[in-house]
């Protein structure tokens, strides 16, 4: 399952180091959340093939549920040892702008796929994961981050995606209800891959 990134396997290991210290960090910040031990339920959206589902979110929460709309890679999550074992709950073969959240989740995580919903579709996401959020669930975003030197979001001819600035994603953020409790960079990417800087944030009704 460790694929996608896994011709990069320094960059995955990186990726959810960096992914399981934020959200120790987050847990700690958020009253009555628990901060040991497993939480109840989470939902890795933009699956993938279960990279960080395998990764991270199975070692932090009972039951993992996936919403990824590629069906060769929600195959690859049913096939999974995670599946059997009861690890991996629903599987939701859907986009981000199509999944409406039936049950509450106390951690709602994604990562690197909001590029292909334009800013409307995005908020209205953010806003059904708002509301299907548990008294102390958190819902964190883990995206590439804008460097144009106009400060502007960047466009991909290519893939017609978006990479949005820190302005962008604030903005909203706070359209849709949501407060930032937390928010910073992924370190310890080598610099000479010039990748995109990675930015966290973990966020909360207001």
């Amino acid at each position: 399952m460790l694929g996608m990134l896994g011709q990069y396997p320094w960059y995955t290991r990186i990726d959810l180091r960096g992914s399981k210290t934020f959200l120790n960090k987050v847990r700690r910040l958020i009253p009555d959340c628990p901060t040991e031990g497993k939480l109840a339920r989470g939902v890795d959206c933009g699956a993938g093939v279960g990279r960080v589902t395998e990764g991270l979110l199975a070692h932090v929460c009972t039951t993992v549920d996936a919403v990824e709309p590629v069906d060769k890679f929600i195959q690859i999550i049913r096939d999974s040892s995670l599946k059997r074992d009861g690890v991996v709950g629903d599987i939701y073969t859907l986009g981000l702008e199509d999944w409406h959240p039936d049950k509450r989740y106390d951690l709602i995580w994604t990562q690197f796929c909001v590029g292909h919903l334009t800013d409307k579709q995005l908020a209205e996401y953010f806003v059904r994961c708002r509301e299907a959020l548990t008294e102390t669930g958190v819902l964190v975003v883990k995206e590439n981050q804008s460097t144009d030197p106009r400060g502007e979001d960047m466009f991909d001819e290519e893939d017609s995606s978006v990479t949005r600035t820190d302005d962008k994603f604030r903005a909203l953020f706070k359209e849709s209800g949501l407060v930032v409790v937390a928010s910073e960079l992924q370190l310890g990417f080598p610099k000479n891959f010039r990748l995109l800087p990675v930015r966290f944030y973990a966020l909360r009704p207001v």
